[in-house]
C-alpha cells in the first residue's frame, strides 16, 4: 500500500464516521432527544475518530507483522546458515528459503533474491530488507552479514549466532511480560480480596461492641 492508497482509506474511514454520526443525529432529531450541540459534537467526534482509527489499525497490524517475523525469524536463519555451511552460496541459500519457507519473512526474502536477480549486491538486497523490515535484530543480522562478506568471516557461524541473540531476546521478553502480568494479577488481589478479607475479620468483632454497648 502507498502513502496515497493509506491517505485515501482514511478519508473513506473518516467519511464513514461522518455519515453513521449524521444518520443518529438525524433519527435523534427526529426523535427530539438530540440537541444541536450534542450533534456537532458528535459528527466531528465521529469524523475524526474514523480518521484516527485508520491510522491505529495499521499501528497494529505493523505491530503484529513485527513480532510474526520475529517469530520466523531464528528458524529461517538457522535455515540459512545450514545452507551455507553445506556449501551454497548466500543467494543460493536465500532462494532456498524463498522456495521451501511460507511466512512474513519469506516474502521479504523473495524481494530480496529479485533483487539480487536485478543485479544488486548482497550487501545492498539485504540493506533494503533491514529498510523494509525496520527491526532492530534484521538490522544487526544485516550488519553482521556484511562484515563477514567483507573480512571473509564463517557466514554459517555469523548467522548462528545471530539467530542465538534473536532467541535470547525472545526469551527476555517473555520473561519481561510475564513480570508485568505478574504485578496486574495482584492488582485484584491486593484492592479487591485483601479488602473484603478485612471485612469480613473485623466486622463480627464490631458487631459485638455494638452489642456490648
Amino acid at each position: 500500500m502507498t502513502v496515497t492508497e493509506f491517505r485515501a482509506e482514511q478519508v473513506v474511514w473518516a467519511g464513514s464516521g461522518f455519515l453513521l454520526a449524521v444518520a443518529w443525529t438525524v433519527f435523534g432529531t427526529l426523535a427530539g432527544t438530540t440537541h444541536w450541540v450534542s450533534a456537532v459534537i458528535l459528527i466531528v467526534g465521529a469524523t475524526m475518530a474514523g480518521y484516527f482509527l485508520r491510522e491505529w489499525y495499521l499501528g497494529e497490524q505493523i505491530q503484529k507483522r513485527s513480532r510474526r517475523i520475529l517469530h520466523e525469524f531464528p528458524s529461517i536463519a538457522e535455515l540459512l546458515a545450514l545452507s551455507v555451511a553445506a556449501g551454497e552460496t548466500s543467494s543460493g541459500a536465500i532462494e532456498r528459503i524463498s522456495r521451501l519457507v511460507d511466512g512474513e519473512l519469506a516474502d521479504e526474502f523473495e524481494l530480496t533474491l529479485a533483487d539480487l536477480r536485478a543485479g544488486a549486491t548482497l550487501s545492498s538486497a539485504l540493506g533494503r530488507l533491514a529498510d523494509r523490515v525496520d527491526l532492530s535484530a534484521m538490522t544487526r543480522f544485516v550488519d553482521a552479514i556484511t562484515v563477514a562478506v567483507e573480512r571473509g568471516t564463517p557466514l554459517a557461524e555469523v548467522v548462528r549466532a545471530q539467530a542465538q541473540d534473536v532467541r535470547d531476546a525472545a526469551k527476555r521478553e517473555l520473561m519481561e511480560t510475564a513480570g508485568k502480568k505478574e504485578i496486574g494479577m495482584l492488582a485484584p488481589v491486593v484492592f479487591g480480596v485483601l479488602p473484603l478479607t478485612i471485612v469480613f475479620a473485623v466486622f463480627p468483632g464490631l458487631s459485638l461492641i455494638d452489642l456490648n454497648l
